[in-house]
């Protein structure tokens, strides 16, 4: 990849009214990806917004059609192509929205592969915030994706929290992801703009990492 050509952060946003506190999320997280690329590097970021909302028609059209309309083709060539991902939505029954869902099944299964993800999800209170581990976070990893360590969850006490001794506020946590995304998007066009190598895909005989795990 050329120095001159931007990097590129999607951020996918599956809130539905508007204003949205999702879309607030993605918006913030989106602008501390940024900040921190734009400190370590000397190639412009681009960063797109993909709003969900916009596009519900389309994809429970291309559902049943099995034929993308030219605007969510687009989003997803946007999504696939990016160099860095965020993928914020709501908690609904406890888990990623539906309409965030049938987003993401439209993806194919190998577009994803070793691209750097932000997840994150907003709810009403903080006892929805394990949807990051026991839904989003295996989600990408099925899609073979590599998420950053750091998720957010913003409940609606959170926005305008500093935190305390014991736990980070919002802004802080946005800023600490934002910064792991930044890292891995930079590790992973510095090192040829793929991520794996063939060496990455070369699969281990069980035997044999059972015995690397032997105590000799």
């Amino acid at each position: 990849m050329s120095a001159a050509t931007p990097l590129r952060i999607v951020a996918v946003s599956a809130g539905l009214s508007r204003p949205s506190s999702t879309r607030l999320l993605a918006d913030r997280l989106a602008a501390a990806a940024r900040e921190r690329l734009a400190a370590e590097q000397d190639r412009s970021v681009e960063v797109r917004v993909v709003e969900l909302r916009d596009l519900a028609v389309d994809i429970a059209n291309h559902l049943v059609s099995g034929f993308p309309p030219a605007a969510l083709r687009e989003a997803v060539d946007a999504v696939t192509e990016a160099d860095g991902l965020i993928a914020v939505t709501p908690v609904f029954t406890a888990s990623y929205s539906g309409l965030f869902k049938s987003f993401f099944d439209l993806i194919d299964t190998t577009a994803l592969t070793g691209k750097p993800v932000l997840i994150a999800a907003t709810g009403g209170t903080a006892r929805h915030s394990l949807v990051l581990e026991h839904a989003l976070r295996p989600l990408f990893a099925y899609l073979r994706a590599v998420t950053v360590p750091t998720s957010v969850y913003a409940a609606s006490e959170d926005w305008g929290s500093t935190g305390d001794a014991h736990t980070d506020g919002l802004p802080s946590r946005i800023r600490r992801a934002g910064g792991e995304l930044a890292s891995a998007v930079l590790g992973r066009t510095g090192s040829g703009g793929t991520g794996h190598g063939e060496e990455d895909d070369a699969l281990v005989p069980f035997e044999q990492q059972l015995a690397e795990l032997r105590v000799s």
